[in-house]
C-alpha cells in the first residue's frame, strides 16, 4: 500500500495513541483506548505467562485462550473475567480449540500430550501421548477428528475424537519440524506448515499429499483456509503472507499473491474473516495487521502489545478482532468504525479507490475511482457465487 509520510504519521497517531470510553453495547465492560485513538480495545489479563492462542466462541460471548503457564481459560467477553480454567498440562500449551458443538476443547502442549476436555465438568475425556513436542492441534468441523503435529520424525497425526485412537500417522510429512496443522472448512483436507519453508495439503479421502507450496524464503509459521475454501493463506518469518488461489488452481500457473510491507518482523499467525473481505495477521513486531482481501493491501495496523503476537481471530460479524501475546495479555479490538478513520480513507484515495454497496449482499466493497458504480454494482464474492457466470452464451 502506497502512502505518503504524512499519511504514515496520521496512521501512527491513530494506532498508537491510548482514556477510557464506555462500551455502548455493555455497561459491565470498559473499553480502553489511548488519547485520539479511534480503535477501542479491551485488555484481558489473567494468564501468568505468554498467551499462545485465542478464539471467539459461544456466539462471540466467550473467548478461549491457551498459555505457556500450562492452562487453557474460558473468558466472559463482557466482564473480562475468567469463567473456567482447564489445567492438565505440565508445560506450555501450544494451542487450544473448541469443538463445533462447543461442549469440548482440545489442547496441545510441549509436555508431548494432546488433551480432550469436557467443558461443563472440566474433566479430561482422553489424553494422547506423542514422542515429541506437540506443536499444534485442530478439530474438524464435522466433529469427528482431531489433528496434531509433532517435532519427532516431523509427524502429523489424525485422531478419532470418540476415544482418542489414531486413525492415520503421517511420519516424515515434512523434512523439518511442522509448525501448524489445520483442517479445511469441509474437513476433507489438512494443511500443514513447516520449518522446511513449505506448506502441504493432504487429502483425507485419497490419503495423499495433493498440493505442495514453496514460495516463502523462511520458515512458514502458520496457515488458514478461507471459509469458501478458495484461498489458503500462509504466514512466514520472511515478514510476508502469501494468498494461494487453490480452488481454481490458478496458483499452479501464477503462484501466490504476496502481502508485504505490513509487518516489520516475522509473521506468526493469520485468519480470514468469514466473508473473506479481511485477513488478520499477527507478528513478532508486536503488531496486528488488517488486510483488505479484495484489493490485496494493508488496511490498518493495530499496535499496543508489548510482546510477540502468537494468535489472532476475528468475530463472525467482522466487527471485533482478538490477539494474544507473549506479554501475557489478550486484546479485543473493535474495528467496526475502522473504515471511517481518516488515515484509512486517505490511503484508499491514494490507491484510487472508492467505496460502493453491493446490490446483492449490501456489504461495502472498493472499486477504482475511474469505474462507474452503475456498471459494477455487485462485489466480486457475489459475482463468483453466481451460478450463471459459468454458462456459455447462446450463439
Amino acid at each position: 500500500m502506497l502512502v505518503t509520510s504524512k499519511s504514515e504519521c496520521k496512521l501512527q497517531a491513530v494506532e498508537e495513541n491510548t482514556g477510557t470510553v464506555p462500551n455502548a453495547n455493555s455497561a459491565n465492560a470498559l473499553w480502553e483506548n489511548e488519547h485520539l485513538s479511534q480503535i477501542p480495545f479491551k485488555v484481558l489479563r489473567g494468564h501468568q505467562q505468554g498467551v499462545t492462542s485465542c478464539q471467539f466462541c459461544m456466539s462471540g460471548e466467550r473467548i478461549l485462550s491457551a498459555s505457556k503457564d500450562g492452562n487453557s481459560q474460558l473468558w466472559n467477553i463482557f466482564t473480562n473475567k475468567v469463567m473456567q480454567t482447564f489445567t492438565s498440562h505440565t508445560l506450555p500449551v501450544t494451542r487450544c480449540k473448541i469443538s463445533p458443538d462447543e461442549s469440548k476443547l482440545l489442547s496441545s502442549s510441549w509436555d508431548k500430550t494432546l488433551c480432550y476436555f469436557d467443558i461443563e465438568t472440566g474433566d479430561v475425556l482422553w489424553r494422547a501421548s506423542h514422542d515429541g513436542i506437540v506443536m499444534f492441534c485442530d478439530l474438524s468441523s464435522d466433529g469427528k477428528y482431531a489433528l496434531s503435529c509433532t517435532d519427532f520424525n516431523n509427524t502429523v497425526k489424525l485422531w478419532d475424537l470418540r476415544d482418542g485412537s489414531i486413525i492415520e500417522e503421517i511420519v516424515g510429512h515434512h523434512s523439518s519440524t511442522p509448525t501448524s496443522c489445520v483442517f479445511s472448512p469441509n474437513s476433507q483436507r489438512i494443511a500443514t506448515t513447516s520449518m522446511d519453508r513449505t506448506t502441504k495439503v493432504w487429502d483425507l479421502l485419497s490419503k495423499k499429499t495433493t498440493i505442495t507450496l514453496s514460495g516463502h524464503k523462511n520458515i512458514v509459521s502458520s496457515c488458514c483456509f478461507s471459509e469458501n475454501e478458495r484461498f489458503l493463506c500462509t504466514a512466514s518469518w520472511d515478514k510476508s503472507l502469501q494468498m494461494w488461489d487453490i480452488s481454481t488452481g490458478m496458483f499452479r500457473s501464477q503462484g501466490a499473491f504476496n502481502l508485504t510491507k505490513g509487518h516489520d518482523g516475522s509473521v506468526s499467525c493469520c485468519k480470514f474473516s468469514s466473508d473473506v473481505q479481511h485477513l488478520i495477521s499477527g507478528g513478532y513486531d508486536c503488531a496486528v495487521v488488517v488486510w483488505d482481501v479484495e484489493n490485496k493491501c494493508k488496511k490498518v495496523v493495530l499496535k499496543g502489545h508489548d510482546g510477540w503476537i502468537n494468535g489472532v481471530d476475528i468475530s463472525r460479524d467482522g466487527k471485533s478482532i482478538l490477539s494474544c501475546s507473549d506479554d501475557k495479555t489478550i486484546r479485543l479490538w473493535n474495528i467496526e468504525e475502522a473504515d471511517h478513520i481518516p488515515a484509512v480513507i486517505e490511503n484508499r484515495r491514494a490507491m484510487g479507490l472508492k467505496i460502493v454497496k453491493c446490490e446483492k449482499c449490501s456489504k461495502p466493497f472498493s472499486i477504482a475511482q475511474l469505474e462507474d458504480p452503475a456498471d459494477i454494482g455487485i462485489c466480486v464474492f457475489c459475482r463468483l457465487a453466481d451460478p450463471e457466470r459459468n454458462k456459455l452464451p447462446y450463439i
